[in-house]
């Protein structure tokens, strides 16, 4: 991996970099389908009412980033599903704090959707824990450095 970036501040942001594989509205709406476990390019373009140039478009760039792996389901006609990757998965609290935060100031009333814990049925909580304190914090709570700075 190339770590001139991580030395050189006035290089593109992690932020900027992800933004130009996720950031448009279909990819969002595509990872959001396959999340829910939409796999089939029909599924997902019924689903989103996506023209088949876009959804085609944006599965290949998906794939081509690694965030989601293409595999073949049918060989007669050939059809393949998309699973979401160890990287496509790790995209999901970005989704679901999206989520949250189009609940909270952009719904009336109650939200359309609740995502809650599998195992008990609770509403899930987003929120930031520090693995070394063992003490969990806000978003105000955070600061940066650059990477030369860490060492």
């Amino acid at each position: 991996m190339d770590t001139t970036a991580l030395d050189d501040p006035t290089s593109p942001c992690s932020i900027e970099q992800a933004l130009g594989l996720v950031g448009d509205r279909w990819s969002m709406l595509v990872l959001r389908d396959t999340f829910r476990g939409l796999r089939r390019f029909d599924e997902i373009r019924r689903d989103l009412g996506i023209p088949r140039a876009v959804l085609s478009d944006r599965l290949r760039r998906l794939v081509d980033a690694g965030i989601l792996a293409r595999r073949r389901y049918q060989d007669h006609p050939p059809r393949d599903e998309y699973r979401l990757t160890e990287m496509g998965r790790e995209l999901s609290p970005i989704l679901v704090a999206l989520m949250h935060w189009g609940d909270r100031w952009l719904q009336e009333g109650e939200p359309p959707t609740v995502l809650v814990h599998s195992a008990c049925g609770e509403p899930l909580e987003l929120g930031f824990h520090c693995s070394s304190c063992h003490v969990d914090f806000g978003p105000l709570e955070i600061s940066s450095r650059h990477r030369q700075e860490a060492s």
